[in-house]
């Protein structure tokens, strides 16, 4: 795995987050390499930069590298991407005192004179936070957006348009491009959060822009709604949580339970939060409140107090563009380690990942529930040594 970061005399050690994970894969990409390369070549003054989508932290690094007085506002969805991003700033002996953090809802402040930004997979959520930038950003305020090369198309150029301001590509390098805009002063609205129902289990679900499924129920999720376990639980982990549909099920299910949902993304808690509210969970005469939110990288700071007698978990396959089987490898570690004895882990994934194997290193135990054409359902328990 490469670490060297190299863009003309600037040099930096990039590690992707968490640093122990086992995929063999860089923390960044040839956009970045060219947003860089652009900046410095330039020569432009330092002016208040706003970086959004950096995976995690070479364009942030990058310009504290260059000048580490210049003003950053870095959004981020990605729990994982702010801790990477810090990781890799303190790797590097480089301060964030000069940075302000912000989290996929906010708005940038109107201070903000310039952006550099990575294309996400997600265009509807690219849209919403081109519409959320044209809230803050001044007539003729740059925005630099690097991207692969084969996700540039004049679809793409005419969405930029559309929500924040003209904009045209660069010549491809290393396969890559930049995408210029220039920000035409007109505010959009802010897009609302989708919303649908699920009659068969009395739900109302509604998800923000990059939450997973956006609208309607995954058939993986769809799945494990029909096979939860049998029995009584006290304290439930939803993990990767989305909208947050298995631990909202799971309350009906085990309504004396306290759900736990957590999830890397903000914009998934934020909308399991408020489709817990919406569905009117909490059991009215309890005083204490019956759900908890944690926006956080799988498990990493949940706390010893808490230990699951139950978690739920559909695990994510991708980072990013990146294909990878490291987060579930993380969240069964974590659920292992978090577990009280005699706990019980119960997934669901597709056949050919082969979760099977995974648990049963860790678990020591691992039983199919339920299996169809494309989905498996299995379950690990916590046993004493």
């Amino acid at each position: 795995m490469t670490t060297q970061f190299s863009v003309d005399e600037l040099q930096l050690e990039l590690f992707r987050y968490p640093p122990k994970q086992e995929a063999n894969l860089q923390a960044w990409d040839a956009a970045d390499e060219y947003l860089v390369k652009q900046l410095i070549e330039r020569e432009e003054a330092p002016l208040p930069c706003a970086i959004i989508n950096d995976s995690f932290g070479s364009l942030t690094a990058s310009l504290t590298k260059l000048d580490a007085q210049r003003k950053l506002f870095v959004e981020t969805d990605a729990k994982t991407s702010q801790l990477g991003t810090s990781q890799n700033l303190e790797r590097n002996g480089l301060s964030s005192d000069h940075i302000q953090w912000f989290h996929s809802r906010e708005l940038l402040p109107v201070a903000t004179q310039q952006v550099l930004m990575k294309l996400p997979k997600n265009l509807n959520y690219f849209a919403d936070q081109l519409i959320r930038l044209s809230q803050v950003l001044p007539e003729g305020t740059p925005v630099y957006i690097g991207a692969k090369a084969k996700s540039i198309n004049k679809a793409l150029l005419s969405l930029i348009a559309q929500n924040l301001g003209p904009a045209s590509a660069s010549l491809a390098w290393k396969k890559s491009r930049m995408i210029t805009c220039i920000s035409d002063g007109i505010k959009r609205p802010i897009a609302q959060a989708s919303s649908w129902k699920v009659p068969e289990y009395a739900l109302t679900l509604s998800n923000l822009s990059n939450v997973f499924a956006a609208t309607k129920l995954d058939i993986g999720a769809r799945f494990m709604l029909d096979n939860l376990p049998q029995g009584e639980f006290d304290t439930i982990v939803d993990l990767g949580c989305g909208n947050g549909v298995l631990g909202l099920r799971a309350k009906q299910c085990y309504p004396k339970a306290h759900i736990h949902f957590v999830d890397d993304s903000e914009m998934a808690i934020a909308s399991a939060k408020a489709n817990w509210q919406l569905n009117q969970l909490d059991e009215a005469h309890l005083d204490a409140p019956q759900a908890s939110f944690h926006w956080d990288d799988c498990l990493t700071h949940l706390g010893e107090n808490v230990q699951p007698d139950l978690i739920l978990c559909n695990p994510p396959f991708h980072q990013g563009e990146a294909i990878t089987d490291h987060i579930a490898w993380q969240m069964f570690l974590d659920s292992f380690r978090q577990l009280k004895l005699g706990g019980i882990l119960h997934v669901v994934g597709n056949r050919h990942l082969a979760y099977h194997v995974k648990l049963k290193r860790i678990f020591k135990n691992c039983t199919t529930i339920a299996a169809n054409g494309k989905f498996v359902i299995l379950q690990a328990q916590k046993l004493p040594k």
